[in-house]
């Protein structure tokens, strides 16, 4: 039989990849299945008394279920909630009140107790049986998550895992890239391994100041990010020295989109949820911050599938009713919400933006380890319309372009009095 040359061989290649790259975009555009699909609310970092939240992973479940709320992956430290595990009664948070609303809301026949010496203890369900219990298909799951807790030095390092079948134990790295770059290897390998869609995805790149946007730019392989988490100590709008995370998220881009070949990233909101009793800005509640993923089945593979495309926005309050990324524009529609008046921004970095960098010095006149100072090209407005509807169209000069649509609403359960409501989409990328 004959061998097709190494030219032909080069062009049918690159026709193939063609053809996959084309029913990948047609699959976001009017007319194709991806229009029956439609919009599921979540959350991707929640914990439980399985770690170091404050309540039983069932009121936490049902708190979301009844929140309005289709997905919820349950991600305590280190670990996936399977095996034995049984706390003490009197060491529960708001003591023997969380025992009480449990078995209010389920139950006696649902707690199972016992006691060891004088502590009075509870046995914690396991994920299996929380699905069990709550899960309703086409309505609401559960997914199975981790959060890889790590440390380099005195700088936290935490990497979430949905979807995850396996735990993943905490690693210790040479920096704090290679801590993160470690765990990011770590659920990628198991993804692999399994067949399971799964992703890692950093979280709160400024708890701790620890994770530079040089930093997070570097790591292979990892498409996600937190760029708004709703614990109070994430400090997600910087602090006048060190930028805010949105600021990271643009200057992780230019500099990702600028390389060959280029990978974006995708920003997430979550919650980080670990207080389900007392409700205060300074307390990590739950339903400040989530993810609207458009797929067209509520499972955990789809949702995934969809993330990984871009096809999702994060929210802290505004809703949106369709995002369009198409080849060379897009487009934002926002659902009316009384006289609610919305801001829609266009922001992006020119393909040909000052690559310039400086550090930022301390008044010992050594700089800090922190995020460095860009051109203000990076991460600027292009354009700003006020409405419900805006398509920014490409020019030519665009590296990307993300939308970022601000409330006039005040959030009233925000981890800061000066938050609004506000959504942001996920950043369109400019092909040559």
């Amino acid at each position: 039989m004959l061998q097709p040359s190494s030219s032909l061989r080069r062009v049918l290649l690159v026709t193939l990849a063609s053809v996959l790259l084309l029913r990948g975009w047609a699959a976001s555009l009017p007319g194709s299945a991806q229009v029956q699909a439609r919009y599921w609310k979540g959350n991707l970092h929640t914990h439980t008394l399985w770690s170091d939240g404050d309540d039983f992973p069932e009121m936490i479940a049902d708190w979301y279920k009844n929140h309005g709320y289709q997905f919820l992956a349950l991600s305590d430290h280190n670990l996936i909630q399977y095996g034995d595990k049984w706390v003490d009664v009197a060491g529960l948070q708001a003591k023997e009140e969380t025992l009480t609303r449990y078995i209010a809301r389920f139950g006696w026949d649902g707690v199972e107790q016992r006691t060891v010496g004088n502590r009075s203890q509870v046995r914690l369900r396991t994920l299996g049986e929380v699905q069990a219990r709550l899960q309703d298909a086409g309505r609401f799951i559960l997914i199975p998550s981790t959060e890889i807790t790590s440390n380099y030095k005195i700088w936290p390092i935490h990497v979430n895992a949905p979807n995850v079948r396996h735990p993943i134990a905490p690693v210790a790295g040479s920096s704090v890239l290679d801590t993160m770059q470690r765990s990011v290897d770590a659920v990628l390998y198991q993804r692999n391994a399994t067949g399971q869609p799964m992703f890692p995805h950093v979280n709160h790149p400024n708890f701790g100041w620890a994770i530079t946007a040089e930093d997070l730019a570097e790591v292979r392989g990892e498409k996600f990010f937190e760029v708004y988490n709703g614990h109070p100590e994430t400090h997600s709008m910087g602090d006048g020295t060190r930028v805010s995370v949105e600021q990271i998220w643009d200057i992780v881009l230019a500099i990702r989109l600028s390389r060959q070949p280029p990978f974006p990233i995708y920003g997430l909101a979550t919650d980080d949820s670990h207080r389900y009793h007392h409700f205060a800005p300074n307390e990590s509640n739950p339903g400040r911050g989530w993810v609207m993923v458009r797929a067209l089945r509520l499972e955990a593979a789809d949702l995934i599938n969809a993330m990984e495309r871009g096809d999702f926005y994060s929210s802290t309050g505004v809703e949106l009713l369709d995002v369009r990324r198409e080849r060379r524009s897009l487009t934002v529609r926002v659902k009316p919400d009384g006289d609610t008046t919305f801001t829609i921004r266009f922001v992006g970095t020119p393909r040909n933006y000052n690559r310039a960098s400086e550090p930022i010095i301390a008044k010992d006149g050594r700089p800090y380890p922190t995020t460095r100072r860009y051109s203000p090209e990076v991460g600027m407005v292009f354009r700003e319309d006020h409405g419900l509807n805006a398509t920014y169209t490409f020019e030519g000069h665009e590296l990307y372009v993300r939308a970022v649509v601000i409330s006039s609403k005040k959030k009233e359960d925000g981890a800061s009095s000066k938050e609004v409501e506000k959504a942001w989409t996920q950043p369109l990328v400019a092909l040559p």
